[in-house]
């Protein structure tokens, strides 16, 4: 499977990529399966927290479960998490460095553009999917749909800003096959451990297309 390819499963696998911050690695995997068990099976691990990188892996474990990064800002960031296990990843930008990195570890990279111009810099390296950030301030979806037109190649994955209100209006859009959206794993239901609330609220989310 190519570079591409994982990409393109990782944004037809659901409507929403839940965007993860997990403080504790024990609660990883519970988080995943909750996720999972929603229709929400990709699921991007932000490098925010000590705990990251072993909380890649231990997802990495869960049946059903595709583990990316994301984040991603250094080579080293690409070393370590495909290490992990990570099978790809999400940078908010991209440069020479965070390409060839991806291309040396082998890890699918789904990097991030704000303006037509990074867009079409990144589509002549061949990255036909690419991450809209942040969302919301580079224009939101307005923005992102008078891009379909001059630049129909590409498909769009935005995040930062998206919520349950303004997803479907994104979801709408021509260009744009999923949301990233850190609204499924609140930070006060993975303290609580309330894994069913989380599967509820993901649920929603895998139907936002219905």
């Amino acid at each position: 499977m190519t570079h591409s390819d994982m990409i393109a499963k990782v944004c037809n696998a659901a409507p929403v990529i839940p965007v993860l911050t997990i403080d504790r690695v024990e609660d990883a995997q519970p988080l995943a399966r909750a996720l999972v068990a929603g229709g929400l099976p990709a699921l991007e691990i932000t490098l925010r927290t000590a705990a990251a990188m072993e909380a890649i892996a231990a997802v990495a474990e869960v049946e059903g479960a595709m583990a990316g990064v994301g984040t991603l800002l250094t080579a080293a960031h690409i070393r370590d998490a495909k290490s992990a296990g990570a099978t790809f990843g999400v940078s908010p930008g991209a440069t020479e460095t965070l390409v060839q990195a991806a291309q040396d570890y082998d890890l699918p990279l789904m990097p991030g553009a704000a303006t037509a111009t990074e867009a079409i810099r990144l589509l002549e390296q061949g990255f036909v999917f690419q991450k809209f950030f942040p969302a919301e301030a580079a224009g939101g979806a307005p923005a992102l749909g008078s891009i379909a037109g001059p630049l129909p190649q590409i498909t769009f994955c935005p995040t930062g800003g998206v919520t349950p209100e303004n997803a479907k209006t994104y979801l709408a859009l021509p260009n744009t096959r999923c949301v990233g959206g850190s609204w499924i794993a609140p930070k006060a239901l993975i303290d609580a451990g309330d894994w069913d609330q989380i599967t509820q609220i993901a649920r929603r989310a895998a139907d936002l297309l219905a």
